[in-house]
Formats: structure tokens, C-alpha cells, sequence
């Protein structure tokens, strides 16, 4: 039988790493404090000086760019002439539409406008309001809904449909008081 007795306890020989009470204090050292002055000095080189942003040759421009505000006001004048379904094709379609770039119908292929065509002007309008599969909103134009319109109506109808160009709003008059 074994003899599970306290009194031998410490006349056995230690067998951990640390020996002598010179030993554990090295132990606490590079533990605790060596990291504790290595987190200082990383603290203190990334926060010291004035740094450019990365890739920044002009600093001031890099620093005016990353605390400008969030939000912008375009002001545009409202009665503007409306662009035509040529115009809008021309400055914003034409980039897709005339190579059939990521999956979009090429302007004039009636077999690939075809089917488009049959689901209504309504359908394909708001596709090109809200944006489809790789076609950002509005194809990425600052276009109102009336010349985006239009632009899907020029390339419909060069595809073979029917649609009636849309006309631009009326003005709204004031009704004379009474």
C-alpha cells in the first residue's frame, strides 16, 4: 500500500520550472511588467507626431478630405430644359447598352429587348429608376424620372416596341383666389 501521509510533502525534491525565490520574481518580471512598457512604447510611437494619411502626398488635402461633412446640397435650377431619350442614352447608357456589358441588352437588339418590352413601359422604367442586377439606379446618372423615361423608352423602341416618348410635367398653376 501507498503511504498518502502530509509529513513527507516537503522533503520531496521540487520538480516545476521556477526553483528559488529569484527565479519566480524573474518569472513575474517578464510576465507582467516587460509587456506592460512594451504596450507604453507602442502606444506612445503610434500616437506621437503628426502622420499624413497613408499614400498621401499632399497632407493638408488628405486631412481637408477626411473631415469634410458626411452630406452635400446641389442646388439645381428647376426649370432646366429635360434631356432627351437620345441624350440620356447618349451620356449615360451608352457605356453598357452599346457593348451589352454585363449581361445589358444592346441598344437595337430586338431579340434581347424583346421579352423586356413585353413586360410593360412600367416594369422597365422602374428597373431603371431603382437599378437591376449589375445597372446602378438611374444607371448611375443624376437624371430625373422623367429623362430616365425617356431613355428607356429610346432604347425600348429601338428594340422594337411602342412606347410614347413621356412629356415633361406641367407647371403647376395657381389657382386664382375667389
Amino acid at each position: 500500500m501507498s503511504d498518502n501521509s502530509t509529513a513527507n510533502v516537503h522533503d520531496e525534491p521540487h520538480n516545476g520550472p521556477i526553483k528559488n525565490p529569484k527565479q519566480l520574481l524573474m518569472a513575474v518580471a517578464f510576465s507582467f511588467i516587460v509587456p506592460v512598457f512594451i504596450i507604453i512604447g507602442l502606444v506612445m510611437t503610434v500616437t506621437s507626431g503628426n502622420k499624413p494619411g497613408l499614400g498621401a502626398a499632399d497632407a493638408e488635402r488628405a486631412l481637408a478630405e477626411r473631415i469634410q461633412k458626411v452630406g452635400m446640397v446641389e442646388i439645381r435650377d428647376a426649370n432646366r430644359a429635360l434631356k432627351t431619350g437620345e441624350q440620356v442614352y447618349q451620356g449615360q447608357c451608352f457605356a453598357c447598352h452599346a457593348s451589352g456589358a454585363l449581361g445589358s441588352p444592346k441598344f437595337g437588339d430586338a431579340s434581347a429587348w424583346g421579352p423586356r418590352i413585353k413586360t410593360g413601359f412600367d416594369s422597365l422604367w422602374h428597373s431603371a429608376l431603382k437599378g437591376k442586377n449589375a445597372m446602378p439606379a438611374q444607371g448611375g446618372g443624376d437624371l430625373s424620372d422623367v429623362e430616365v423615361a425617356r431613355g428607356v423608352v429610346y432604347m425600348a423602341n429601338a428594340g422594337g416596341g411602342k412606347f410614347e416618348e413621356p412629356k415633361a410635367p406641367a407647371a403647376d398653376v395657381a389657382s386664382p383666389a375667389k
